[in-house]
């Protein structure tokens, strides 16, 4: 699914990245741990290919993203990758599914396919009652599974999620966690999640950590 080999990333002195490996199996959950600054986060934003890494390589799907231009990463991005954030980056003007069916609209999808697709996801997340809903008027658990449905409307081969469920209480943040797991067992999803919760790290297929840019199991 994911092989990256050698990453490396620094920023001016600051050497941040010092030779990353990874691979990661389709339908498996890993878990990235480790200190404030460590460089969790740039390591997955070098992997979803937001950013570019000083050296190293890095295939997904069998593609070589270091061989890839901006114009064909984007395309690649939309159709192989979803992302989750802490925040959950809806747009305020639009309803839960309308936020849901962007990326569909973006890769040029069939727009039926696309609008049936969003259904099928607000159905599997239990938020169907509420797709009609702007963001404004969903509570954060609600938000998070409309970003974790947009995350999913293209069919992508892995998701990668960064702190999901760091704005979200105990409750919520529990549901989200177990919600992982249960994309996993029914619709086949791999995961990549940065995290500093320690119940959603130990309960990925491994926990891996960061430190002084190094990656340790």
């Amino acid at each position: 699914m994911l092989k990256a080999s050698r990453i490396t990333k620094s920023y001016g002195e600051l050497r941040v990245l010092k030779g990353i490996d990874l691979l990661v199996e389709r339908k498996e959950i890993i878990s990235i741990v480790g200190a404030s600054g460590a460089g969790k986060s740039t390591l997955l934003h070098i992997l979803g290919t937001l950013d570019q890494a000083d050296g190293g390589s890095l295939r997904i799907d069998q593609s070589d993203i270091g061989r890839m231009t901006n114009k064909e990463k984007s395309a690649f991005r939309n159709k192989h990758i979803g992302f989750i954030f802490q925040f959950h980056n809806l747009l305020p003007e639009f309803t839960a599914k309308e936020n849901i069916c962007i990326p569909g609209y973006i890769g040029k999808k069939d727009v039926n396919e696309v609008s049936r697709r969003a259904d099928e996801l607000l159905e599997v997340l239990g938020i169907s009652a509420r797709k009609d809903h702007k963001p404004s008027e969903l509570s954060g658990g609600e938000q998070q599974r409309a970003a974790v449905a947009r995350a999913l409307i293209n069919n992508p081969s892995i998701i990668f999620a960064d702190e999901p469920s760091g704005n979200l209480d105990s409750k919520n943040a529990k549901e989200l966690h177990n919600l992982f797991f249960k994309l996993r067992d029914e619709l086949g999803q791999t995961f990549v999640i940065v995290t500093h919760n320690e119940e959603l790290a130990d309960m990925a297929d491994r926990k891996l950590e960061i430190k002084d840019g190094v990656m340790f199991s």
